[in-house]
């Protein structure tokens, strides 16, 4: 599959390729060109010479562009899933629901197009002034493998509502089903040159998109190294930046808290899309009164999911995207094993045997006891791995929620107004939520605080991120 740029499929020049597999098989499904520097430049100039003619148009023919491309997606959806599920391995249900919430996000920022923008202030004798939104121009988005589909639909949904023109580089691991998503929105009447996806190495491709003098802003979506290399990049040209990178998220379940409902959540949040979601539950803290019940059933729970291919029928989780990642798993739970960092409950290694090589599966896992200064706790362990620590009250609830470099999102399960009210007070994250975990519709802004990220996506923020106030003065 070729890169997109100018609406038109193109091949790097030298015709260098990197291959995407299928993670529940190791095997090759296609490939995609490694693009350059000069390919990413190409796209660039594209989105440039595309841009006047899209800012030209209203707001509401914009939104109307990405009304219908939703309808195509909804079309196409099933053999959307399934190749998304062919290059990512998630379960196709999963799939199904994450290609559905990329058509929601444009149905969203469609609907939201007729709405009036803008305010006049009335200064007296002094005159008025109207203010206005303008776009920024060329914005890039970097976007990671664990939720391609959906994030796509964060960067790109907004951007183009406000007028703006996009160079997409999709994950090298995922970047066959963004390629199809870039294809549906042409059909659906997206000028040529409006999104360009150059698929290729973050090193030449995400470093060129980042530091191009042309590109605006840029959204990246991925881990805190990468995003630190972002941020040093941008930071010489004053480049806008919208990040979001890692996170630990804590669950809090209290000692009031509907146990059942909140061991389906515990269970959903971590090992959804096998652990590798940013928002996932990631520290899971529990009330000491309900520890030994709640353990019990969660055990039952984990140690019952099916873990398969994720074109299943019956598949609950599918394997790791890569061999790399699954051994990064791996090797954080030998490593609560040789350094007595806490029991293991269920799961806690690799799946061999013929249903599962050479593809990247592992045991979902269960920790309990672990220490605060655990790599399970401190990093962010992104992978079908749960830790449980025990907490006398809600100060220590808190105190452990807050025991982290990240801030991305948290969880509290409880009954209670006042809990509630002191966990979104007191606990450092960007969203908490109540008696729930992981769900981030599009009308709610999303991001996190201190190394978890800066700026947001989603919601009428969004677009505001994309865009940038003029004043006119009028004196009379």
């Amino acid at each position: 599959m070729d890169m997109r740029i100018g609406g038109k499929e193109t091949t790097s020049p030298d015709e260098r390729w990197i291959e995407v597999l299928n993670p529940a098989t190791g095997e090759s499904i296609d490939r995609v060109p490694a693009g350059t520097a000069d390919d990413l430049a190409r796209a660039v100039e594209a989105a440039a010479a595309a841009g006047d003619a899209w800012k030209k148009r209203s707001m509401r023919e914009r939104g109307m562009v990405l009304f219908h491309a939703a309808a195509k997606v909804r079309e196409q959806h099933k053999d959307l899933a399934r190749l998304l599920t062919l290059e990512q391995g998630k379960p196709i249900r999963e799939a199904i629901d994450e290609v559905r919430g990329f058509a929601n996000i444009l149905e969203f920022y469609a609907g939201i197009s007729a709405q009036p923008s803008g305010e006049t202030i009335r200064l007296g004798v002094a005159g008025d002034c109207m203010v206005t939104r303008e776009p920024l121009g060329v914005c890039g988005a970097i976007i990671p493998w664990n939720m391609p589909v959906l994030i796509m639909g964060w960067k790109v949904g907004p951007a183009l509502l406000a007028g703006n023109t996009m160079v997409l580089k999709p994950a090298s691991d995922t970047p066959l089903t963004n390629l199809r998503l870039a294809g549906a929105l042409e059909e659906a009447g997206l000028p040529s040159g409006v999104l360009n996806v150059v698929t290729g190495s973050g090193r030449e491709v995400g470093e060129a998109l980042v530091t191009h003098p042309e590109v605006r802003k840029v959204s990246f979506t991925g881990n805190c190294t990468t995003g630190a290399r972002v941020r040093e990049l941008a930071a010489p040209r004053g480049k806008e930046l919208i990040l979001e990178l890692g996170g630990s998220d804590p669950m809090i379940v209290m000692d009031d808290a509907d146990i059942g409902r909140a061991v389906e959540g515990a269970v959903r949040g971590r090992f959804y899309n096998a652990g590798q979601t940013c928002t996932a539950v990631k520290r899971l803290i529990v009330h000491e009164k309900i520890a030994p019940a709640f353990t019990r059933l969660l055990k039952e729970r984990v140690s019952a999911l099916t873990v398969g291919n994720g074109l299943g029928p019956k598949t609950d989780m599918g394997p790791l995207v890569s061999a790399a990642q699954r051994d990064r798993i791996s090797q954080a739970v030998e490593q609560v094993r040789q350094n007595n960092e806490g029991t293991i409950l269920t799961g806690g290694g690799i799946l061999r045997g013929k249903a599962y090589e050479p593809g990247f599966f592992y045991h979902p896992t269960l920790v309990t006891g672990v220490v605060p200064g655990s790599c399970l706790v401190q990093e962010e362990i992104f992978g079908p791995v749960l830790p449980v620590m025990t907490v006398a009250d809600l100060d220590a609830a808190i105190a452990a929620a807050n025991a982290t470099r990240f801030g991305l999102g948290a969880s509290v399960w409880t009954k209670d107004l006042a809990t509630t009210r002191r966990v979104f007070d007191e606990v450092h994250a960007g969203i908490v939520w109540v008696n729930r975990h992981l769900t981030v519709p599009p009308e709610i802004p999303f991001g996190g605080i201190g190394e978890s990220g800066s700026g947001r996506e989603n919601g009428h923020h969004a677009v505001d991120q994309y865009s940038r106030t003029k004043t006119l003065f009028l004196g009379w």
